[in-house]
C-alpha cells in the first residue's frame, strides 16, 4: 500500500513540474495569452488545448505549436510508468481545475464552458 501511495504522489510531482514547464512556456506568448482571454482556445479533458469556435491559421498553429510541446512533455513523463493517454488525460483534469474565471475549458459531455468563480464542471475520473 506505502509503495503504491509513494508512487502515485511521485506521479502527481512529476506532473505538475511537466505542467509548470509546459504552462510557464506558453504563458511568455502574448498571442497565446490573447487568445484565452478572448475565449478563442480552451483546456481539453485529453490534457491539450482546443480552439472554441472558429479557427484562423494563426490560431490553429499557435494551437499546435503549443499541443506539439504537451504531447513531447507527457511523452517524456510518462516514461516513468503510466501511458501516455493517462498521463494527458490526468494533466487535462489538472489544467482544467487551474483554469481562471472566464477562460473556456471542455466539459464532460464534449461541450465548451466557460469557468465561473466556482470550481469547474470535470470528468468524474479527476481526483
Amino acid at each position: 500500500m506505502t509503495y503504491v501511495t509513494t508512487r502515485h504522489l511521485a506521479t502527481a510531482a512529476f506532473i505538475g513540474t511537466a505542467l509548470f514547464s509546459t504552462a510557464a512556456f506558453a504563458q511568455r506568448d502574448p498571442a497565446y495569452q490573447a487568445a484565452r482571454a478572448a475565449g478563442s482556445v480552451g483546456e481539453k479533458m485529453d490534457g491539450y488545448l482546443g480552439i472554441v469556435g472558429a479557427a484562423t491559421p494563426d490560431l490553429r498553429a499557435l494551437v499546435n505549436n503549443i499541443n506539439i510541446q504537451r504531447k513531447a512533455k507527457y511523452t517524456q513523463s510518462a516514461a516513468s510508468g503510466a501511458t501516455v493517454e493517462q498521463f494527458a488525460f490526468t494533466s487535462g483534469c489538472n489544467l482544467i481545475a487551474n483554469t481562471e474565471p472566464g477562460e473556456k475549458y471542455e466539459a464532460p459531455d464534449g461541450g465548451w464552458k466557460t469557468r465561473t468563480a466556482g470550481a469547474p464542471v470535470r470528468d468524474e475520473r479527476c481526483i
